[in-house]
């Protein structure tokens, strides 16, 4: 087959149409869609095959564990092995063979693969707002606490730190309120709660250090074939928020990082989008914005976006209209929502006099399609029915001995398997809290040993009190009122009693300008 694209299969009459994706019009992004056990794993595993071979590294997440047999070569044993030399054989697919992939598995949760991680920082407040579902007050919360983290210099890796930065905010919520805008505890504490749901749900492993280096993903082997990132998503799925949340953050990660290329003749990088539809999900309208944004423009960084999901219409027509390249399975139209629909799939094919493309749609076969892709001039081809080839790759997952053998064997062995724990935020404010409490711990130490005298005037300047003796005071007596003043006595104050009151308010007074001078002076000092 030619090197400047991928064969996907035969199409027209007897098959006999050759349908590829030209390279050069690989990161115009696109679209495989279709009802469930209608091929939509084997296009995306032949696709994935193709970009690896022409030398473009690969990432796509796996939600049935279905795709880790891309790293091993099908076999002459296999069960359907005469079924698609058959095919191959129909299509006119005269190289085909077995082959496996350098394929390097990923996991958040660190049980099926290395373990993927970014810090709070790097994720920002706008996607762990969208990742927390929080509401527009409470995202005006967490943007606070990023400002005040920013101006102390305070590191938020993990979700420890966001936590201790959050409960600073909280308790400081009126003086905080005068600088940065206004915060309510009721809102830290909505915050703290999203919090605990999250971590419950594994989301803490997802952030702390070693990072992800990107460079580790858009690789090639000595072999120049590109590197076949695969997610395992079967757990994550448990969890779609944090599954859509980490996908969109990887393609944001993409889009900063990689410098402009303009036209090239291959793609930089391919990233596969599964179950697409929880992305948009209930998303806020500015998400949405973000992503189609970001599908717009990352094309010049070289990158090709390529959503999977059962219906084109999960996919906002606003992201489908720049979606070039489309594999389109069979659908079916059980209810008028569904006839229309179907409708709409077959309008956006540039139609072919051949057949109706509305009802080509339902009739379609398993590992049948509707193809059109992006031909010279950027131009859609006329959508062909098409047979898919069959992959060169296994067809179904491999062994957990088969798959632990891959990570033994990968680049990236042993660098993201275990987690460091450096100084940040948590770390920071848990001793600035030290070190108040042992000052006060220490001064009510000295004060619980006698009566005592405090001098102010040098409290005022910040150095360390110096007790002074004060001797005991005698209420004088009152023969004639002895009982009533007994009586009144266990609800009056003694003078050390008052004065002891008065240097605990003087303390806390002490503490509170303390702990707002470290929140504020670092803003205050570069004004």
């Amino acid at each position: 087959m030619s090197s400047d694209s991928i064969f996907i299969g035969g199409g027209g009459k007897d098959y006999a149409v050759k349908q590829n994706l030209l390279l050069k019009y690989g990161n115009r992004h696109g679209l495989i869609a279709g009802a469930t056990g209608t091929g939509k794993t084997v296009s995306l595993q032949i696709l994935a095959e193709g970009f690896s071979q022409a030398g473009v590294p690969v990432f796509m997440a796996d939600v049935k564990s279905d795709l880790s047999g891309l790293a091993a070569a099908g076999t002459h044993e296999h069960k359907l092995h005469d079924k698609l030399v058959s095919r191959a054989n129909t299509i006119g697919f005269d190289d085909y063979g077995y082959d496996d992939f350098p394929v390097v598995f990923w996991d958040l949760f660190g049980e099926q693969g290395h373990p993927i991680r970014t810090t709070i920082t790097e994720m920002g407040p706008l996607l762990l707002s969208q990742l927390l579902g929080l509401n527009e007050t409470q995202e005006g919360v967490v943007n606070i606490a990023f400002s005040i983290a920013d101006d102390q210099g305070l590191l938020l890796l993990d979700l420890k730190d966001l936590r201790s930065i959050l409960n600073h905010v909280g308790e400081n919520a009126k003086e905080i309120s005068t600088t940065y805008g206004y915060v309510t505890r009721a809102s830290v504490g909505a915050i703290l709660r999203r919090l605990l749901v999250l971590e419950q749900q594994g989301g803490d492993k997802f952030f702390g250090e070693p990072a992800l280096k990107l460079k580790d993903m858009i690789a090639l082997t000595p072999r120049k074939q590109g590197q076949i990132n695969i997610l395992a998503a079967e757990k994550l799925m448990q969890s779609p928020k944090l599954y859509a949340t980490f996908l969109l953050w990887l393609l944001s990660e993409l889009f900063e990082e990689l410098p402009e290329v303009g036209d090239p003749d291959k793609p930089k990088f391919v990233f596969f989008f599964d179950e697409a539809h929880l992305l948009f999900e209930d998303a806020p309208k500015a998400l949405i914005d973000k992503v189609e944004m970001v599908a717009r423009l990352i094309r010049s960084k070289g990158v090709g976006v390529y959503f999977i999901t059962q219906n084109p219409a999960d996919v906002p027509d606003d992201i489908l209209g720049q979606l070039g390249n489309r594999v389109q399975h069979a659908l079916r139209a059980y209810t008028p929502r569904d006839a229309k629909a179907l409708r709409a799939a077959a309008e956006t094919f540039r139609p072919n006099p051949a057949f109706d493309a509305e009802q080509a749609i339902p009739d379609l076969g398993t590992g049948e399609a509707l193809v059109s892709t992006l031909q010279e001039k950027g131009a859609p081809s006329m959508v062909e029915r098409t047979l898919i080839r069959p992959p060169s790759s296994r067809l179904g997952p491999l062994t957990d001995a088969e798959r632990q053998q891959v990570m033994n064997d990968s680049p990236v062995y042993g660098f993201y398997d275990e987690a460091v724990d450096r100084k940040s935020a948590f770390e920071v404010l848990t001793e600035r809290a030290n070190e108040v409490s042992e000052e006060v711990q220490q001064v009510t130490t000295q004060s619980a040993s006698g009566g005592l005298t405090l001098d102010f005037e040098q409290f005022n300047k910040g150095r360390r009190y110096q007790p002074k003796s004060m001797p005991q005071v005698r209420e004088p007596s009152a023969p004639k009122q002895k009982k009533a003043t007994a009586r009144r006595g266990s609800n009056r104050q003694t003078v050390a009693e008052a004065a002891m009151k008065s240097f605990a308010r003087s303390v806390s007074s002490r503490i509170g300008r303390e702990i707002v001078r470290g929140v504020l002076g670092g803003v205050f000092r570069g004004r």
